[in-house]
């Protein structure tokens, strides 16, 4: 059905209409008997694009599905998401990552891109199956171990060597198990030493993001830097830029809003890998995403089971859920990000990483991935109302900026006034 989409503000800039035909490609004329869709007073953006979604199927469907992931994402205003790899059994096959496409379309709500592991079952020993991955119908081209580090810098370059050859880029979980190993749950300061609590430093993140993207000039190939969460990650990935090495970084919503004075409660729900960090660690995030050095956000949708987080602090899963709350919290986060960024860190970058052409664009001929946005909204976070099948929601509570109000998927409305469609 072709569409009509009247009065919004296109990247907060300009009011216009936008048209939309039957193919679902955004057009430069008001096509014939189409449906009208009402964006006065609302933001109209490319539909976001998230780089790092784990959507737990297959192994873990009492936790997320490809389905409810996937209508989690529409609410939010996503168009597209990478479903991570640590699956039960992991994304290491082609066979496997046609599987994830498939499931993704048959939701139809979403573009979900596999991405593919690093290492068979992530063991972080024998390269996974990337050159098959990467020529089958899924086209992967993001690789990761993500949950885990590729600790072995000889394995890390044979991936680097490899992806190269058709473009790809590897995501990397920055974490030295020798300094963060199997027991650290939060940042290592005052508040762990306090608590009793094992550390995580955030050197342990900083050393393998240092020798990483030295790994990317010497290999000539692309790296990408998963959940930045400290100042000294910024600090490398900022110099590595100004080298001309080709690395990228993202960070993820909560990075930017919560700290690790939130552990005082010893509430699971703010487990999370790599932990919550101090005030200054925050600050340096948010500067580094607003002057470009950290390129994009990405949710880290991490759902888990109640019977998974319900323990101790130190024996609960690490993760929060996101997809819903990623755009007002990135607003609430960093208020002055003008529209045009807004788009950029969460839509047209993400996509142009991801090897997405067909996403992060509102331009004439391409296909008309939306989300529609009220600015001036104020929200207050129900966990009870999301969409996922988890409740481990760290905004549970808290009043966000800004609200999702429409997504249109190609050209199809998925989430009318706050709600599915379907």
């Amino acid at each position: 059905m072709s569409l009509v989409i009247t009065g919004a503000s296109v990247l907060g800039e300009k009011t216009q209409d936008l048209y939309v035909d039957d193919a679902g490609l955004l057009v430069d004329e008001p096509p014939l008997g189409a449906e009208v869709l009402d964006a006065d007073g609302l933001v109209a953006l490319p539909g976001l694009v998230d780089l790092h979604t784990h959507l737990r199927e297959p192994g873990r469907e009492d936790a997320e599905t490809i389905l409810t992931g996937s209508r989690a994402a529409a609410v939010g205003g996503y168009t597209a998401v990478l479903a991570m790899a640590n699956t039960s059994p992991a994304t290491d096959t082609a066979e496997a990552a046609l599987r994830v496409l498939d499931l993704g379309r048959e939701a139809g709500l979403v573009d979900v891109q596999p991405v593919g592991a690093v290492t068979k079952g992530l063991a972080g020993e024998e390269l996974a199956e990337l050159g098959l991955m990467a020529r089958s119908r899924a086209k992967v081209r993001v690789f990761s171990d993500d949950g885990k580090c590729v600790h072995d810098a000889r394995v890390m370059r044979r991936a680097l060597e490899y992806v190269k050859a058709f473009g790809g880029v590897v995501s990397q979980h920055a974490q030295d198990p020798s300094l963060a190993g199997p027991t650290a749950c939060c940042h290592e300061g005052e508040v762990s030493g306090r608590l009793g609590l094992p550390g995580w430093p955030g050197i342990a993140e900083e050393v393998i993001v240092a020798r990483d993207v030295m790994l990317a000039r010497h290999t000539g190939s692309r790296v990408h830097i998963a959940h930045v969460s400290t100042a000294g990650s910024v600090e490398v990935v900022r110099w590595a830029k100004g080298q001309g090495i080709d690395v990228t970084a993202e960070v993820t919503p909560h990075h930017l809003l919560l700290t690790t004075d939130l552990l005082e409660g010893y509430d699971p729900t703010f487990k999370v890998n790599p932990p919550l960090r101090p005030g200054e660690d925050v600050e340096a995030l948010r500067a580094a995403l607003t002057d470009g050095t950290i390129d994009a956000v990405a949710t880290d949708h991490a759902p888990h089971a109640r019977h998974d987080k319900e323990h101790a602090f130190v024996d609960a899963a690490f993760g929060m859920i996101g997809l819903e709350t990623a755009l007002a919290v990135v607003r609430t986060a960093v208020p002055d990000l003008a529209w045009t960024d807004v788009a950029r860190v969460m839509s047209s970058t993400p996509a142009r990483i991801a090897g997405l052409t067909d996403h992060g664009s509102l331009e004439v001929g391409t296909p008309a991935h939306v989300v529609l946005v009220d600015p001036s909204a104020s929200v207050t976070v129900d966990r009870a109302d999301s969409v996922s099948l988890s409740r481990n929601n760290p905004w549970h509570g808290r009043s966000l900026t800004s609200r999702v109000v429409h997504t249109v998927h190609a050209g199809r409305v998925t989430v009318r006034d706050g709600a599915l469609t379907s």
